[in-house]
């Protein structure tokens, strides 16, 4: 991988001198201080906006691959582990002492919650999290409360999507990172009575399903319809799960998801959030794109099914490249003054120059994307792909960078020569990964430092604002210095941005996004299919 991104910052180079351009700059960052194990994150101040504005446009500043610069880099990196480490050390120790065995720990009272049928919801999610930064004393006495404990025929109506990217995902992770099969025992008993969803007219999924009695419906509030995301959205895990049993079942009728959704064909090849699924064939219920919420993951799993499978199931890609170029014609922004670049939303022919934090996912999706292109990493296509996936994520660290915590709002609000504002009645912070997740990507895929100090940043004002006596909570508003963290944790801040904070600064990880591992969107990495074949045979031998 390191060959790889040397090899392409080379050629690079190499266009541009032939082009008589300037040679590129050395790297300007400090890398030399190394962050020492008892650093005091309570007297941290966000250092302000505007800064990195040379990133603004997606360009390659520096040159930024060298011997020297990686080996800081990695020095300095591997000095905040540690720090990101012990933050999981000391939020995990929470949940066994306050909630062991139920859904969340409340970070506040010291108490539990169980608002995702009681399942050990953030156990379950956390368990890869703790494989990866060795805390596998913390990770065994998981595996014996899910071997021992974990029962899914007690659970009533539960979201499909969430309880599949959440505790199915996170139940295949541990299991292939880990080869216990009691996480694969309990996998396939939670798998098979999500599966039920599948079963519809349209064979796109209900929203919810019982786990119980396998009763399913839609969630209420969607309208009785179907969401984009939410179908698209269940696929790495069936698949793998497939893969791992045998089933072929599980694949079959979950890629079938895919096969209807093309043939609904949408201009541009970008879904309305909302689909009628009780009908054959399934219709738009609405007509707004975006790529935040409802939608997101759509497009995510389209780019990473194709990975998952090796790059041999063209259908996947071509639908991921027929979005993104929809995407660059129809919904792709520039802000003024700063000309920072942002995904709007779209209502019929309205344009709404709004962007989730969610939509920070696809800086990363994007520069995956790019590096996997079948036209080459060097195609026009590619180029372009890569150039928005690091602007979006220069303005994704913006809507951190430039709020008084240092901490992103919910969503953002573009105005003519303001360029953005915290949403109207979103000035809150749920501890979401989804910028951090692009920081990691696009660290690992083009070795560029600058990605590690962004994080960095987002690490320490986490520490600094969201910190309770045990664990983190949310903020109810940004940019309140004096706020008090709420009493709420999800289980994504262990699955999900805990791991991406972690793994953006662990230069030893065998986590590989380029050539080994697909992550689901809940950051459970899983082994590509080529990748267990061969690991496969190998063992045979």
């Amino acid at each position: 991988q390191q060959q790889q991104q040397q090899q392409h910052l080379r050629h690079m180079d190499q266009k541009v001198d032939a082009m008589g351009a300037l040679p590129k700059k050395p790297y300007p960052y400090n890398l030399d201080d190394l962050v020492p194990p008892d650093n005091d994150f309570t007297t941290w101040t966000a250092p302000g906006g505007n800064r990195f504005a040379e990133y603004t446009k997606g360009d390659d500043p520096y040159n930024i691959i060298t011997p020297d610069i990686r080996t800081k880099s990695d020095a300095l990196a591997r000095s905040r582990r540690v720090h990101v480490k012990n933050a999981m050390k000391f939020a995990y120790k929470a949940y066994e002492t306050y909630a062991f065995g139920h859904d969340e720990v409340l970070p506040q009272s010291k108490a539990f919650g169980n608002n995702w049928g009681g399942m050990g919801t953030t156990l379950v999610d956390s368990l890869d999290t703790l494989w990866l930064m060795g805390l596998k004393n913390e990770f065994w006495r998981g595996r014996d409360w899910v071997r021992d404990h974990l029962h899914h025929d007690h659970v009533g109506s539960v979201s499909v999507f969430e309880t599949t990217i959440r505790s199915l995902g996170g139940l295949l992770s541990a299991y292939d990172w880990s080869g216990d099969e009691a996480f694969l025992t309990k996998a396939q008993d939670l798998g098979d009575r999500l599966f039920k969803a599948f079963d519809t007219a349209s064979g796109l999924p209900m929203g919810q399903v019982s786990l119980s009695s396998g009763s399913l419906r839609n969630i209420g509030w969607a309208g009785g319809n179907a969401i984009s995301a939410e179908a698209g959205t269940l696929q790495i895990e069936y698949r793998y799960l497939a893969k791992v049993t045998k089933k072929k079942e599980y694949a079959t009728k979950s890629e079938n998801v895919y096969a209807v959704l093309k043939k609904m064909n949408p201009p541009h090849g970008l879904y309305p959030y909302y689909i009628r699924n009780q009908q054959n064939p399934p219709t738009f219920a609405n007509n707004r794109l975006t790529f935040g919420a409802m939608s997101d993951s759509l497009y995510e799993y389209m780019l990473k099914i194709w990975l998952q499978g090796g790059k041999t199931e063209s259908l996947y890609r071509e639908m991921y490249d027929a979005a993104i170029q929809g995407m660059h014609d129809e919904l792709l922004s520039t802000s003024t003054p700063s000309g920072l670049v942002f995904i709007a939303d779209k209502n019929g022919e309205k344009m709404d120059y709004k962007m989730d934090h969610l939509v920070c996912f696809m800086g990363g999706l994007l520069g995956l994307g790019a590096y996997t292109d079948p036209l080459g990493l060097e195609s026009e296509r590619a180029q372009r792909d890569l150039k928005t996936a690091k602007a979006l994520t220069y303005t994704c660290y913006q809507m951190y960078a430039r709020m008084k915590t240092g901490i992103s709002p919910e969503f953002i609000q573009f105005y003519p020569d303001k360029d953005f504002e915290p949403g109207r009645g979103a000035p809150h912070y749920v501890l979401r990964p989804e910028a951090v997740e692009s920081f990691f990507i696009l660290n690992q895929l083009t070795g560029d430092p600058i990605y590690r100090e962004w994080g960095w940043e987002v690490f320490s004002a986490i520490e600094r604002y969201c910190k309770t006596d045990v664990a983190y909570g949310e903020l109810d508003n940004v940019n309140d210095v004096n706020g008090t963290p709420r009493n709420k944790m999800e289980s994504f801040f262990l699955a999900e941005t805990l791991k991406y904070l972690y793994l953006l600064q662990d230069p030893d990880t065998e986590v590989d996004v380029l050539n080994k591992h697909v992550f689901n969107t809940e950051a459970h990495p899983l082994r590509i299919f080529p990748v267990i074949d061969k690991e496969a045979k190998e063992e045979n031998r």
